[in-house]
């Protein structure tokens, strides 16, 4: 998934810093994300403890832990979930196969009030009540090609810091 190049890249104001509740991890994004997401699956219910978890897939070029040392925690399956030691709190995950990119939790960046989840996946699994305001909803997860047209379609469109 290969980032267009265009001048809607230049209004990110990257870098970007976040870290854990706690403070011992701490991160800088300094590439435009791929995608926002709002992820419905069951899993991601129990482990954000919510209806929904809410991710940015930022290319892993542009993703560097600046302070710390995060743990593989979570369902410890093919994604490694990581998190921070001390405060638990889930960072970011690696998804399996894909290193491309790192699928960051938007609530861990300092400043994520210009957040709004782009596509929505598992809708199948969500709760009755649990809506989002996302452009793209999928029953589960697209097929990897099916990616291509939507960040292309978030790059144009979708949420920016102010």
């Amino acid at each position: 998934m290969d980032r267009p190049e265009d001048s809607t890249m230049s209004d990110w104001r990257l870098p970007w810093e976040g870290g854990c509740m706690c403070g011992e991890i701490r991160f800088r994004v300094s590439a435009p994300p791929l995608l926002t997401m709002a992820c419905h699956c069951t899993g991601c219910q129990k482990l954000s403890a919510s209806a929904y978890s809410l991710t940015i897939a930022v290319p892993s070029e542009g993703f560097a832990i600046t302070r710390g040392e995060p743990v593989v925690g979570g369902m410890h399956g093919p994604h490694r979930q990581l998190f921070c030691s001390r405060c638990k709190n889930w960072m970011f995950t690696h998804p399996q196969g894909m290193d491309f990119f790192v699928n960051v939790r938007a609530t861990m960046l300092d400043d994520h009030s210009w957040y709004a989840p782009f596509i929505e996946v598992y809708t199948s699994e969500k709760l009755p009540w649990a809506n989002t305001s996302a452009q793209h909803s999928f029953a589960t997860q697209p097929d990897l090609p099916e990616y291509a047209p939507l960040v292309d379609a978030f790059a144009r469109e979708g949420a920016r810091p102010k």
